[in-house]
């Protein structure tokens, strides 16, 4: 059962984090908001690593690769989904989500 809520919490972090650095509208924990889904996303994200090493100890992470991973990537787009937001949206004639070009 800490196997699903491990991978359940570490998974539902990424497309919070994503959407509210993109400041889309999704709902969370804590209702709507970009930043609500940003904190939202944090504390998915440390109850996924917390359940993990209480599970399976600081050494879990050499022996399961595949959360290893994951979680590379989502520490990934933690540190680049503002990059690709500034790229994506305001290099852009429209300026962002909701600009001129929708």
């Amino acid at each position: 059962m800490y196997d699903f809520f491990i991978g359940l919490t570490l998974m539902n972090a990424m497309p919070h984090y994503v959407l509210g650095v993109w400041r889309a509208k999704m709902l969370s924990g804590f209702g709507l908001g970009h930043t609500r889904n940003i904190i939202w996303a944090l504390l998915n994200f440390i109850a996924s690593v917390s359940l993990f090493v209480y599970r399976y100890g600081w050494q879990g992470f050499a022996q399961n690769t595949l959360f290893s991973g994951a979680l590379l990537v989502l520490v990934t787009f933690f540190f680049t989904s503002p990059l690709w937001y500034r790229f994506f949206y305001t290099t852009q004639k429209g300026g962002g989500p909701g600009g001129k070009d929708e």
